[in-house]
Order: C-alpha cells, then structure tokens, then sequence
C-alpha cells in the first residue's frame, strides 16, 4: 500500500536529528516491506482458496459415498472407467455396506462393498427373500445398482451381487451417514473398522461438522459471557472482585473435577476396539491434568496477591474514566469479533475442501478409490500459519487502534475538551501508516505459536517409542516457547503504543518502549501486573464455564465422535473471544503506564512543562508512590532489625 504522503504533520515542528519522545507529532509509513510481505503470503493464500474450490468435494465428507464414485444424497457426474458411477442419488442418503457384520479388512481398511440406499433395514434379513421383499416395500436396494429386485431370488451369482446374509438391522447415525449395525457381535468390529478407514485429517473435520450447532452454541454463549466480563469490569468494586474471584476459584475446580470424573467413567466403561474412546480417554486424561496444574498455579498466585485488591480496584477505576472519554472503545471488539469470525468460516471451508481434495481412480470391478492429491499435506500447513497470523493480525490492529486512542485521549491539554472520534482517527492512522508495523508485530507471534504446534505433533507422534526423558525436554521446550511467547505480546503491545505515540517503526518503538518501561518500573510494575493476571482471571472464567458446557454436550455422543477436537476448539475461540474483549482492559492499562512514563520523561510538572495526565490519576500515582515507600521502608527496618540481632564480640 503506498503512503498518500510522506509525512504526517500534526504541527508544523519538524523531527529533529536526535530523535527523542515527540507525542503525535511526527508521521510517516512503517514496516512496509513486511506489509508487501504480508501481501505476497495472502496472495497464496487466495491460490489455495481457489485450488480447493475447484479440486475439494465437501459433499463426500458430509454425505458419504458408494464403492463407485457416487455421493449419497446427491447428482453425480460420471467417472470414466466406471460403468455404475453417474447416478442420481438424490433420495439415496445413506451407506449401506454390504458385508456390515464381518467385514473384509485390508490393511485395516473396510474393503466391503458400499452402496447408497435410502433407508437402513432396521430388522435383520436371514434370506434373499426378504431383502427382495424390503427393496419392494421400503424402495432400498440393498444389491448392486445392476441387478434388478426382482433378480434377487433367481440370478445364479446373487449371492456374490447382494450382501452376505443375514444382514443385521441397523441404523443411520448422522456423523458419517452410514448404515451401523445395532446388533452387539456386529456393532463393536464394524465401528472400529469405520473409523479407522477414514483419514484423521477427515475424522477430525467430520467431528467438528457433526458438532457444528453445539459449537455454534458454545461459541456464542462464550461471546455473552465475555460481554459481561467485561461490563464487570468497567463497573467494578471491592466487592465484585471478592465475588469475581469465587467465581473463579469454583469454575476451576469444578471443571477439574469433571473432567477426573469423565475419565474414571471411561476407564469404567470403555470398548477396547473402539479407536474414538481411547483417543477421547487418552484426551480427557490430558484435560484433567493440565487443568489440574493450572488450577493449583492459580490458587497459589491469587493467595499471594490478594493484599494489592484494594489498589487494583482503584487502578480499574482510572481505566474506566479514560474509557468514559471514549465510550465506544468497549463495543471497538464488536468489528474485530465480526472479522474473525468471517475469516474463520472462510478458513474452515477452505480446509473441509482441502480435506477432501483427490482424484478418482478405477480399480477392480468397476469400483472407485479417490486419492489424495500431492501436496495437499504443504497447502494445509501453509493454511494453518495463514490462520495463526491472519488472526493475530486482527487482533493487533484491535490492539492498535486502542493504543492510539489512549495516547490521542491522554496526550490532550483540555481534559474537559477530549478529542473528537479518537477511535476513528487512530484507525486511519494505522490504515495509512502503520499497517506494516502490526503485520510485524503479529509475525513475531505467530513464529512463537508455530515452534509450539510442531513440538506437540512430534511428542504426539514419539511418545510412545521414548522414555520418561525424551518427554520432559519436549515439554520444557513448549513451555519455554510459551514463556516467550507470553513476554513478545508484552513488547508488542508496547511497541504499538509507542508507535502511536512517535510513528517509529516496530524494532524502534520496542527499543524505546523497553528503556522508558525500565526507568519507571518501580512505580507500576507490581499493580500493573495484579491488573492483567484479574483480566486474564476474567479469560480463565469464560473458558471454564465454556468448556464445561462442551464437556456436558460432547460426552453424550462419545462413541463414533472425535469429540476431544471440537472441544479443543470451543476452548480456543472461547478464549480468543474472550481476550478480544477483555483485552481492551489490557491494552487501556499498558497504554495509560506507558504514556504516563512519556510523561513524566519529557516533562516535570512545572507551569513550563505541565504534565498530561489529570489530577485522579496523578492522585493515583501519590497513593502508589506512599504504599512503594512504606514498603520499602519496613524492608530497611527489618534489616536493620537482622543486623542488630548479630552476635557481637563480648567486651570485659
């Protein structure tokens, strides 16, 4: 995107040489090789959107499909090659598998016979009498689309053209709408072997498409709670944050307790053969303990710091006034919610189309096998770091745009004169700006996020052949990367704010965000933090309760589902809409220290250089100041106290 000038001039002072903290004075374009970067990634991006709508067939995935190229439930072109491919399927919408009760399995694979019929026998036919009589009756042929029911009892290879007698009953389940036998002996092979037929990448996305209207439930019931998190917040007392804080301390221990009782009830109730409840125990397991260690960290850091309530409140309550100058900062997550959510619709049909992109190949008898295209493994890598950083782009510019409004808000003389429209000014700012920075800024992130995902396929992958070793130094490494990735979303919301506040580019902002924060680390840094761990309280909040309607929803339809992924992903968008929201707390809090360092940096307080900030919030700081200096002042006298308890040389 080219500049539509070169300069910004808010006055008409020009930068001098020795660049120094100069609030929205000067102005120019940042970052724009990385914006031509970011350009360039979405152009192939686009490529692959195309490529899956022309080569994917989502409709095999939903609907299923016969041995012959056809997808139930649908008009098919025919395959060449393929004699009984073609058909109109259109009242045929389910699978029926002509040897259900001992399948034929090559290389754990069902290698039966598959047939699209319009309704399951539900009683079990012992004779081809009666599968003549069902096809007559019920309209649901159950031999090969070539012969006709009325050849079912007189043509000499019936036997090898109709399924193997007797055909148990059985029933259409909607995530695979396939024919499954009901009868014990039958149910637990042919399921096992159902599930393992199908790829994980295509199990994976048939559980979240089964699943779709509870996640959609989910997710909107973790955008409600995420509002009133964060009205909470914007009224929040003494007595709120008591409360707000039971609250979590009850969500965390009763999310874990469910989950330890979910996996007793497995290891109870488990059918061995079946692929969905290990990996659903082996996950609910992994539930139960990485909870269980949060919860108890959490319950350690709120005993702590439960003496700094009282200031925090207070601290809140300076937020919550330069959020009255600018009230539409809280509903500013509303466009950046709706964004996302558009952007992740498109991205999970990008990838249902990628999941299911192959070409139809002939093979004995006429039947059809559809094979993966090459490269499709690539594209969905490169379609996953499209997510991650199109994602923390969006929530940067969010970022940004609170951090400009902040600055625009605080660095005004006339507080009872604020700004008009900060919220779309800071936007144009960075839409003609500082898009380069941000793009920036959400790459650092995004490089952190990818290190962590392939640390957890590879331990997913080797656990089972390396020691008790082996697994703790992949741990320590995702957890050193998690670390690190915490602390860069702390310097690129300081970057941003300093960006906003000189118009330098990332690297530079972030330099001189670092020096101010660490000259005046004495005065915030403790509150500071009491602050953002009650916002990200607030998050945990929204996640408990969010995956404790997942887990009350998913655990009903636990056998042929692979619940344990849509439930990973209610977490996430639980969470990433909660931090959407909630962040604006985050983002007023580290922008309002940081402008206050900027402050105090290039002025004193005298009538030549007054400071910015207003008289609530300069009290704020007096208050802070006290508290600091009384505490250090117990520190010196407790050590003065040690040393004078010493044992001394006796004197006669």
């Amino acid at each position: 995107m080219q500049c539509l000038g070169a300069e910004y001039l808010v006055s008409e002072e020009r930068a001098p040489r020795q660049r120094e903290w100069r609030p929205q004075i000067y102005r120019k374009c940042t970052d724009t090789v990385w914006l031509f970067l970011f350009f360039f990634f979405w152009t192939g991006l686009m490529f692959i959107m195309g490529y899956s709508a022309v080569a994917g067939a989502t409709a095999r995935l939903l609907f299923g499909y016969d041995s012959f190229g056809n997808v139930c439930g649908k008009r098919n072109a025919p395959v060449e090659g393929a004699p009984l491919s073609g058909q109109d399927m259109t009242l045929k919408k389910h699978v029926f598998f002509m040897n259900s009760c001992k399948p034929d399995i090559k290389d754990r694979k069902l290698g039966s016979t598959a047939l699209c019929v319009s309704s399951c026998p539900e009683e079990q036919l012992n004779t081809l009498e009666e599968v003549q009589l069902f096809a007559n009756t019920s309209g649901s042929f159950l031999c090969i689309y070539n012969l006709n029911s009325f050849n079912y009892t007189r043509n000499p290879n019936a036997n090898s053209l109709c399924p193997r007698l007797p055909v148990p009953p059985s029933k259409s389940f909607p995530l695979f709408n396939r024919c499954v036998p009901q009868t014990p002996e039958c149910y637990s092979l042919f399921a096992s072997v159902l599930i393992n037929d199908v790829d994980t990448l295509h199990r994976i996305l048939s559980g979240i498409m089964s699943a779709r209207d509870t996640i959609l439930g989910l997710c909107i019931f973790a955008l409600a709670l995420s509002l009133t998190m964060m009205f909470i917040f914007r009224f929040i007392t003494t007595l709120l944050v008591h409360i707000f804080i039971s609250l979590v301390i009850l969500g965390l221990l009763f999310v874990c307790g469910i989950l330890w009782w979910l996996y007793y009830d497995y290891t109870n109730d488990l059918s061995i053969e079946l692929d969905t409840e290990r990996e659903n125990m082996k996950c609910v397991l992994g539930f139960a303990i990485v909870s269980t260690v949060i919860t108890a960290i959490l319950l350690v850091l709120i005993f702590v710091l439960r003496k700094r309530i009282k200031l925090t409140v207070e601290l809140f309550q300076v937020t919550s006034k330069v959020i009255r100058s600018s009230p539409f900062l809280l509903f500013q997550p509303l466009w950046t919610f709706a964004i996302l959510i558009f952007f992740w619709i498109l991205w999970v049909a990008v990838l249902l189309s990628l999941g299911t992109a192959g070409t139809a190949q002939v093979i004995t008898d006429g039947q059809v096998e559809y094979q993966p295209l090459s490269g499709i493994r690539y594209m969905w890598w490169y379609h996953l770091i499209g997510l991650i950083w199109t994602s923390e782009f969006i929530l940067a510019c969010q970022q940004m745009t609170i951090a400009g409004a902040v600055v625009t808000c605080y660095f005004n003389r006339n507080k009872n004169d604020p700004p008009d429209h900060p919220i779309l000014s800071s936007l144009s700012i960075l839409f003609w700006y500082h898009q380069g920075t941000v793009v920036k800024g959400s790459f650092l992130i995004m490089v952190m996020r990818i290190p962590r995902i392939i640390l957890m396929c590879i331990y997913d992958t080797l656990k089972t052949k390396h020691g008790k070793w082996s697994r703790g130094t992949f741990r320590c490494c995702y957890c050193c990367f998690l670390c690190l990735d915490r602390y860069l979303r702390h310097v690129n919301q300081n970057a941003y704010t300093t960006t906003a506040i000189n118009g330098t580019d990332f690297c530079t902002s972030a330099k001189d965000a670092l020096k101010i924060a660490s000259k005046n680390s004495s005065h915030f840094t403790p509150i500071n933090c009491f602050g953002d761990f009650m916002i990200f309280l607030g998050k945990v909040l929204v996640v408990c309760f969010t995956v404790f309607g997942g887990l009350m929803a998913f655990n009903y339809n636990r056998v042929l589902q692979v619940w344990t992924i849509p439930l990973l992903l209610v977490a996430f968008f639980a969470y990433l809409v909660a931090h959407s929201f909630l962040s604006v707390f985050e983002t007023v809090l580290d922008a309002l220290f940081l402008c206050f360092a900027v402050d105090l940096e290039t002025n004193d307080g005298s009538s030549e250089k007054p400071y910015f900030m207003d008289q609530d919030f300069l009290s704020f700081v007096k208050r802070i100041n006290r508290v600091n200096t009384a505490r250090a002042q117990r520190d010196m006298d407790s050590l003065r106290t040690e040393e004078g308890t010493e044992l001394g040389p006796i004197v006669r």
